[in-house]
């Protein structure tokens, strides 16, 4: 990956975690690090990376069939795994879907 490729992702990094943050529920706005939001980022990317949902075909409508529930399990379960900390499914979940409608935001530009 070319240095420019990095300084974009990077960029978009930072864009998805604004993103987050504002898309979090008021209770869960401080509740989460810098840190902690780039840590899921990655490991929501890992997991579209390695669960094998972004090889599905989509449906007629050009959809993906993504079971949120599965991610919000997933980062849970890494984040135990990792020594991260212990999280909420349902504060995970909300990071999983700001990431979700950060994506759909950005597609429909």
């Amino acid at each position: 990956m070319a240095n420019d490729e990095f300084m974009m992702e990077d960029l978009d990094d930072e864009k998805t975690i604004e993103f987050i943050k504002n898309y979090l529920p008021q209770d869960l706005k401080d509740k989460f690090s810098d840190d902690e939001l780039y840590y899921f980022l990655d490991v929501i990317s890992d997991y579209y990376t390695t669960s094998g949902c972004l090889d599905v075909q989509p449906d007629k409508d050009g959809y993906i069939d993504i079971d949120l529930d599965k991610i919000v399990d997933y980062v849970v379960k890494e984040a135990k795994k990792d020594k991260i900390g212990d999280y909420d499914p349902e504060d995970i979940l909300f990071v999983v879907q700001g990431e979700m409608e950060y994506g759909d935001s950005i597609e429909n530009e």
